[in-house]
């Protein structure tokens, strides 16, 4: 069956990323390392077109979390932190994204948004606009993913947005032994109520410790 869900890597005092995103520094100061585990994967080398890393447990996590993934959803701020948008000294070209001109996607994207713009096509990753709310970009998400999930590709607020109104089946938290100090929160603005969660599987090895958990209902 078809899941939504979502798959992070967090420092271990709770951060997804630090603070004062710039366009040299996507993931904010001293974030640099919170996934240095994934990018020493052979799974992760392959999505990139390399023959790089090591096959291990972390691996075939890494492997395992992009199997079925048909569309993916994301925050405005994973798409390109703060642009033109908000901040028009970054120039007034309409501002490209974090992603390059090859993303790794290479399936449809979903950009959580209050500016509307045209759809932004870069390489085999057609990012599309989503401008009334996250209900209607998981409706667009799974008719583009099909019998394939959908993958709520961070950050933090779209992650919690998703949890917190019961709109997800199950995640993966990757918890690296890393202290942030400061910057973004994974589990904030849950509500009064915050939803209550099966352990589904802990795996782990030097690097990383990959907890899953279903989101009970």
């Amino acid at each position: 069956m078809a899941r939504v869900t979502f798959d992070i890597t967090m420092s271990l005092d709770g951060f997804v990323a630090g603070p004062n995103m710039t366009p040299d520094e996507g993931l904010g100061e001293g974030a640099e390392h919170l996934h240095d585990w994934a990018v020493a994967t052979a799974a992760w080398n392959k999505e990139h077109g390399r023959t790089a890393g090591e096959d291990n447990v972390d691996s075939q996590v890494v492997e395992e979390s992009t199997r079925n993934v048909g569309a993916h959803i994301m925050g405005r701020r994973m798409f390109g932190g703060e642009g033109p948008w908000d901040n028009p000294a970054w120039g007034d070209q309409p501002w490209q994204g974090w992603w390059g001109d090859e993303p790794p996607f290479r399936k449809p994207v979903f950009v959580l948004t209050h500016h509307p713009r045209e759809p932004l096509v870069k390489g085999e990753t057609t990012f599309t606009f989503v401008t009334d709310g996250i209900e209607s970009a998981l409706e667009q998400a799974q008719a583009a993913a099909g019998d394939k999930d959908v993958a709520i590709a961070g950050g933090a607020s779209a992650a919690q947005q998703y949890l917190k109104t019961g709109l997800l089946d199950d995640f993966q938290v990757h918890v690296v032994p890393q202290i942030l100090g400061k910057g973004v929160r994974l589990f904030e603005d849950l509500g009064p109520e915050p939803p209550a969660l099966e352990t589904v599987r802990v795996l782990h090895s030097p690097a990383v410790t990959h907890l899953r958990y279903r989101v009970v209902r």
